[in-house]
């Protein structure tokens, strides 16, 4: 007999299985003999109280013996089968042809930049000397902008398709079991790109292609059916059916919609700051302790408000993380943010945004472009602010929101390093404006984030992308080409690494049914 149950446990107790295995027990009125193995299915932190605890939600195996959940999946050889061409090999492209061969296709990923090992030396080269390689940095090459992200897995996309099945393939992949449980699952920088690189052998060994360092220059249709493409060495693919996930900073790809005279239109996105905090601040004012006790992970936040009818909010938070430079071409900033598996830097990191409309850039009416054309004019002008070499324009935070130039910086985690600047030289007036009457009002709601041992880091500007590429909703494909597939967040159908992985799985399965 199966009794699933939800428990209360303290935060040192919570890895000891008997513990919660007698807690269990107790709840349940059996002796804990009778409790023959138990599975954690969710796992979350409560710190609403002045006690922070774990609320788990446990199956107890009563008088019967668990049988152990296989997570490892089969492949049929697909070489010589149908071949499906995915432009792009982030988590949608990745996903795309891992269900390609559940389904007995033949998957051929195109992707402009490296593979993950030939990618450290560019974002050394990124971090260090801030040079950028537009095909190879923290948003182009394999596993995407996911790779050398924070490798969050938290997403509201229940309703898109099986979050589940995007989770159960990374751990067969070898990412740890705690994703399955834990209500905000987290890999970390430094275990995906092995993540990645087993999703890719899965590819090769059965029958997949995957061309590394191969720029897609011409998506080839002919009479409103699409051909294949053609790669920018002069080669030529053919298939039927092309997926396109080339993720949120491929320009050229809009671009070349735009000559084509193919369908794109702009999208609403959300342009602000990365905001840094010492860790230990987020984690007196969530867990309501001096010191975090060494058996809570370092603590989020999210924070959210409504200025003069614009939603301000925090997204992408890393506790324990680093602030990087992902510009994606030279003369530009561009930063974001990703945390360890083990959240251990003193720094805690987020992007802190404002909610820009269509109406904010009247262009957007006629030219589909304007939003995109405006995300980059921002991040030129954070480039000639902090002078070169990828050094942000930043900014302490009771300063920023005072107009006051700061005259000194905190030590903080951007690598290219930090000049102190006046952020409204860099933002939109209304961006800048918001952004100031908001940060006052995250103070009031946690205790001890108004402070000018925060710095604002600018420009977080690659929240979304700035243009969607329309499908119909049933065929997934696009209106004017029969057998493509915009996908992604490139294409302004996700928002993060699992809501594109199953943006790429949902697009194979319309491809079965044509």
């Amino acid at each position: 007999m199966q009794q699933e149950i939800e428990l209360t446990i303290l935060p040192e107790k919570i890895a000891d299985q008997v513990h919660i295995m007698q807690t269990g027990a107790a709840q349940l009125r059996i002796a804990p003999s009778r409790v023959k193995g138990l599975k954690i299915r969710k796992r979350s932190i409560d710190a609403r109280g002045k006690q922070v605890v774990f609320r788990i939600r446990v199956i107890f195996y009563i008088d019967e013996i668990p049988i152990p959940e296989v997570l490892h999946h089969e492949y049929a050889n697909v070489a010589g089968a149908q071949p499906v061409i995915i432009i792009g090999a982030g988590p949608a492209g990745l996903f795309a042809a891992l269900r390609c061969l559940e389904n007995k296709m033949r998957p051929i990923i195109i992707e402009r930049g490296k593979n993950v090992q030939e990618r450290r030396r560019d974002l050394a080269a990124l971090n260090k000397e801030g040079v950028v390689n537009p095909d190879s940095n923290y948003c182009f090459g394999e596993g995407g902008a996911g790779t050398y992200s924070d490798g969050k897995l938290y997403t509201r996309s229940n309703k898109r398709g099986d979050v589940q099945r995007v989770l159960q393939l990374l751990v067969a992949h070898g990412a740890t079991e705690d994703i399955l449980v834990d209500a905000r699952p987290h890999i970390g920088t430094n275990k995906l790109p092995h993540i990645i690189q087993a999703i890719r052998h899965t590819i090769l060994n059965q029958g997949g292609e995957i061309h590394f360092n191969s720029r897609v220059v011409d998506i080839v249709a002919q009479f409103g059916r699409v051909k294949g493409v053609k790669l920018a060495s002069g080669e030529h693919i053919t298939a039927d059916h092309v997926i396109l996930a080339t993720g949120h900073s491929a320009r050229d790809m809009f671009e070349l919609f735009h000559r084509k005279h193919w369908l794109a239109e702009p999208k609403p996105f959300a342009l602000g700051v990365r905001i840094e905090h010492p860790q230990h601040i987020i984690d007196q004012a969530q867990y309501h302790c001096a010191v975090r006790s060494e058996h809570l992970p370092p603590a989020y936040y999210s924070l959210v408000e409504q200025v003069d009818g614009r939603g301000v909010f925090s997204f992408c938070m890393c506790p324990g993380g680093i602030i990087a430079p992902c510009a994606t071409d030279k003369g530009e900033i561009v930063v974001n943010g990703w945390s360890p598996s083990k959240r251990n830097n003193p720094y805690a990191n987020s992007g802190t945004v404002v909610q820009v409309n269509l109406e904010d850039v009247p262009q957007a009416v006629r030219y589909p472009f304007a939003l995109l054309d405006f995300q980059h004019e921002v991040e030129e002008r954070a480039y000639v602010v902090g002078g070169g070499k990828l050094v942000a324009p930043a900014q302490r935070m009771v300063d920023f929101v005072q107009g006051k130039l700061s005259d000194t910086l905190p030590i903080n985690s951007y690598k290219p390093g930090t000049k102190s600047a006046l952020l409204s030289e860099v933002l939109p007036s209304f961006v800048h404006d918001a952004l100031r009457k908001a940060l006052p009002v995250f103070g009031q709601k946690m205790k001890g984030y108004y402070t000018n041992e925060a710095i604002l880091v600018g420009v977080e500007s690659r929240t979304s992308s700035p243009i969607r590429i329309p499908r119909d909703k049933d065929t997934l494909q696009h209106p004017q080409v029969k057998g493509l597939y915009p996908c992604g967040e490139g294409a302004g159908y996700a928002g993060g690494i699992v809501s594109a992985a199953i943006d790429g799985m949902n697009c194979v399965d319309r491809i079965i049914f044509q």
